[in-house]
């Protein structure tokens, strides 16, 4: 190994993160060792580091779930990994239950998250089953202008709303609402319009829904410019009618994580609606549920992304129909705690990837 591995590491709520060596340890059989390129810094890190959301593997802990790399060693049953690219998916089911049997790995009790149930990605290196590893065609990769570090955020930034997408069934002829244009919500916005919906995205930050516009979004609307939820519901009423959509069914993602975006999300609820909850708060929100009865609507909670969806989650970026390179912004490991602090402030308006080694 050219570098000595180490890890940064959460000590306790808003303390400062620690480097520290890490020790390898003998892979278990099926277990692979990744040299990681890139670790994407998701607001569950800031809701685990500023929060106090307890993690599963108690503290001191590694955060980090977006996670992409190459494979330097594996334990028995595993060795055709080796030297290979890989996202490594950001809850890594058992593969062996009643659930994940089923197809239901999402929900998987015994499953993985790196940076929760086990040390996590902001390292030099991490320890993961080898099961769900999602392969990175290098010769795709290289010809999208891509590099590795950068598709770190395919992991959960965008399989997250791929599977909500895919769970909502959508494609051409939907009118998809995506309310939040961060992160996740940029990339809800990209994914249902490359499945061939049309999209109008609500956000309250005007540089944020420039950004949507010129990568999918068909209409942008800002919540400040109008009374209230039930001009907006007018208005993209109007829109709907003058592309020739119907005024039903209408699928909404929720991708604030807060509490008005979340009302706003019930607000807009036509007849035979979808909702998508993608976004988390830990914060509560009072709806009428029997409108969902009324409109005969369903609200769908969406965690993580089973790993047999990666590969057309990532198909979608080395094709071009995802810009995953104008959305992220590379910066050194090393600049963990500053990097924390700026995402936290909302002073990055990309999604901030950590580099080990640069």
């Amino acid at each position: 190994m050219t570098t000595s591995p180490y890890r940064w590491m959460m000590t306790g709520v808003g303390q400062p993160m620690v480097k520290e060596p890490m020790d390898i340890g003998s892979l278990e059989p099926g277990e692979v060792l990744v040299a990681i390129a890139g670790c994407g810094v998701c607001h569950t890190d800031l809701d685990y580091y500023y929060n106090g959301v307890r993690t599963n593997l108690p503290l001191p802990l590694a955060l980090g779930h977006e996670i992409s790399g190459r494979v330097q060693a594996a334990g028995a049953g595993a060795e055709s990994w080796v030297g290979k690219a890989v996202i490594i998916p950001a809850v890594i089911p058992c593969g062996e239950c009643d659930l994940c049997k089923r197809g239901k790995g999402t929900i998987c009790r015994s499953q993985k998250m790196p940076g929760n149930d086990l040390q996590g990605g902001f390292a030099t290196h991490i320890r993961v089953p080898s099961r769900g590893l999602c392969l990175v065609d290098e010769a795709r990769l290289k010809a999208a202008g891509l590099e590795l570090a950068e598709v770190s955020v395919v992991a959960d930034a965008l399989t997250t709303p791929y599977q909500a997408a895919i769970q909502a069934d959508i494609g051409p002829g939907d009118l998809v609402i995506v309310i939040g244009c961060g992160g996740v919500g940029g990339y809800s916005v990209q994914v249902a319009a490359a499945l061939g919906a049309k999209v109008v995205a609500l956000d309250l930050d005007p540089a944020k829904l420039e950004a949507v516009k010129a990568s999918g979004a068909t209409l942008t609307i800002n919540p400040k410019d109008f009374a209230g939820t039930r001009e907006i519901k007018k208005a993209i009423g109007a829109f709907a009618k003058a592309q020739g959509l119907r005024a039903t069914e209408w699928i909404i993602m929720e991708c604030s994580g807060s509490t008005p975006g979340q009302q706003t999300a019930f607000d807009l609820m036509v007849h035979g609606c979808t909702i998508c909850v993608v976004g988390y708060t830990m914060n509560k929100a009072e709806f009428r549920l029997s409108n969902l009865m009324a409109y005969h609507a369903r609200a769908l909670g969406n965690w993580g992304c089973p790993p047999e969806l990666y590969p057309g989650a990532l198909d979608l970026v080395l094709s071009g129909k995802v810009n995953v390179k104008n959305f992220v912004e590379c910066r050194p490991l090393d600049s963990i705690n500053e990097t924390f602090a700026a995402v936290h402030d909302h002073k990055l308006s990309r999604r901030a990837v950590l580099r080990p080694g640069t």
